[in-house]
């Protein structure tokens, strides 16, 4: 009998419907999907529900008896999620209640993106203890999970994935489209591209004032910044009159191997992403990239000087340095290009599912975790 799972997630993104689709066309699990809601405010993606292969339902209300329900008729053989509100954390204690195993999704976090207190802290390494097991992209998540009382053997490697084959498409695009694109943009010379949200905790004024410190130096250069968020209006207030400062909007993900294509350098200056997968999108379009230390486990991720340069966050100088040396160095972008494009093919969706399917099978094979006094060495 095929392992009953349940993942509860809070919105559906590309990325996670993508990774569902691909645990249901293995067949090896018995899947279903809740959401908290179908979006989040500061989210603009576009899903299409009719390209979802798993059953999922919608818990928009607080945890109530009709959770309760719902997990008595489900009685999954492990429910899957995240820890971070009041919600997750009082329905994982109705799974515990209930007899059901938990595991959660386990990523850094950075005090530049996060409020921490005494009370959040207590209630995490509580949750911690209680649960059986959790699942992290790398060292960094492990060291969170480790941190707050979760042993060795509970913990399990998971890869964080994207649609490598979508966005590699950015590498067949002919120079003649490529440059018609750019025309149409207003683009030239080498093109830096920014994805995300358009939020300072995304570090974009230090990237402003990188790009405007190169002008000096070379007026051949762009800069394309894909993406909507509540600092918008105050960054392109920011840019206003600086050459080569180009707002794209907001991209859908069908649509953005297109602007990958015609940008030469990726930037990521974040000040504390949990994970950051645009860096794998560009990666796998076959651009070298420039991120900050601030994004999860980006050491292994972003082999320094091979696929692009790690620069401290809030790092104006080096990352004017950085962008500097690429604008000026075409052999040293195509060479760090082919290199970011072959790391990022394994970090597919099937690779993910892999993961996935040891994660539960390696979780379920040992006894649930008991709740015991810290110093017994949990």
């Amino acid at each position: 009998m095929k392992p009953r799972i349940v993942y509860w997630n809070n919105i559906p993104s590309p990325y996670f419907v993508g990774r569902m689709n691909a645990l249901v066309q293995r067949g090896n699990l018995d899947l279903s999907v809740w959401f908290n809601q179908r979006r989040e405010e500061d989210r603009s993606w576009i899903i299409d529900e009719n390209e979802w292969m798993f059953p999922f339902a919608f818990n928009d209300s607080k945890v109530s008896a009709g959770f309760f329900r719902e997990m008595i008729r489900n009685k999954p053989d492990l429910l899957v999620s995240l820890y971070n509100t009041p919600k997750f954390i009082s329905g994982n204690l109705l799974a515990k209640i209930l007899g059901i195993r938990t595991a959660y999704r386990v990523l850094p976090t950075y005090d530049a993106w996060v409020a921490r207190s005494r009370f959040k802290e207590a209630s995490k390494r509580l949750m911690f203890r209680l649960v059986d097991g959790v699942k992290v992209p790398g060292k960094d998540g492990s060291m969170v999970a480790l941190k707050y009382g979760v042993p060795p053997n509970r913990i399990f490697k998971v890869t964080q994935s994207i649609d490598v084959e979508h966005f590699a498409t950015a590498r067949s695009m002919s120079m003649a489209e490529r440059n018609r694109f750019r025309d149409a943009l207003g683009v030239h010379g080498c093109v830096f591209i920014y994805v995300g949200r358009l939020w300072e905790g995304k570090g974009l004024n230090y990237l402003l004032e990188a790009y405007k410190r190169m002008l000096p130096n070379t007026s051949d250069v762009s800069l394309l910044i894909v993406g909507d968020g509540v600092d918008e209006t105050r960054y392109r207030e920011m840019a206003r009159g600086v050459q080569g400062v180009k707002f794209a909007g907001f991209i859908q993900e069908r649509d953005l191997p297109e602007y990958y294509a015609v940008a030469d350098v990726m930037v990521f200056p974040t000040l504390g992403d949990p994970y950051g997968l645009v860096v794998e999108e560009a990666m796998a379009a076959g651009l070298p990239v420039i991120c900050t230390e601030a994004a999860g486990d980006i050491r292994l991720r972003l082999p320094e000087a091979i696929a692009g340069f790690i620069v401290p966050p809030k790092s104006t100088d080096l990352l004017f340095e950085r962008m500097l040396f690429l604008a000026s160095n075409l052999e040293e972008r195509l060479r760090m290009g082919r290199q970011a494009s072959d790391l990022a093919i394994t970090r597919n969706h099937d690779r993910y599912a892999e993961d996935f399917e040891h994660f539960v099978e390696s979780l379920l094979a040992i006894p649930k975790r008991k709740l015991e006094a810290k110093s017994n060495g949990l």
